[in-house]
């Protein structure tokens, strides 16, 4: 059962990858420049918190279920 949830605003990504160069594992960049999870429902955070909080525009947020 996933214990997090990633909410990610992905209107306002600028596509900058700097999730994905943190967390590889789950992010990945998309054909129109931005960035998206590969899943948003977690049982462990891994490097997805440093993800979120390497956002420079802070549209990575991370809740626990």
């Amino acid at each position: 059962m996933p214990k997090f949830k990633i909410v990610h605003h992905r209107k306002k990504c600028i596509g900058c990858g700097v999730c994905v160069a943190v967390c590889p594992d789950n992010w990945k960049m998309q054909k129109d420049g931005k960035a998206s999870p590969l899943t948003t429902e977690l049982v462990a955070l891994g490097n997805n918190e440093k993800a979120a909080q390497a956002c420079p525009v802070k549209i990575i947020k991370i809740k626990k279920q």
